[in-house]
């Protein structure tokens, strides 16, 4: 089952070079399907429709300290298993790591 793991954390942190060896271990164990890095949360827009009119707001939603900083997408056999690898996320101990379970066109892959 695909998951992705969602890293929060601080932009400015410096902490993304620190991905390449578990994404390598990640990599070499055939389970990451893919995995990015995202522009910092300055560069974001948020979309709102407002009375039948789309509206931009710039800048990250909801405001924070922790924005989503970078995502993994997994292909494991459980749960338990995506989780693991979410907790080798150095942001797990800090901002947080969430997993959620990727849906295919007919609902949840299982």
């Amino acid at each position: 089952m695909k998951y992705v793991i969602m890293i929060y954390g601080n932009p400015g942190d410096g902490r993304i070079g620190e991905f390449d060896p578990l994404l390598r271990e990640i990599a070499e164990s055939g389970e990451l399907i893919d995995a990015r890095a995202l522009a910092d949360p300055v560069t974001a827009s948020t979309i709102r429709l407002h009375d039948g009119v789309l509206a931009a707001v710039e800048g990250p939603f909801p405001q924070g300290l922790a924005h989503l900083v970078a995502f993994v997408v997994v292909d494991c056999e459980s749960r338990d298993r995506a989780a693991e690898i979410a907790g080798w996320f150095p942001d797990a101990y800090t901002a947080g790591v969430e997993v959620r379970p990727v849906m295919g066109s007919s609902g949840l892959e299982m």
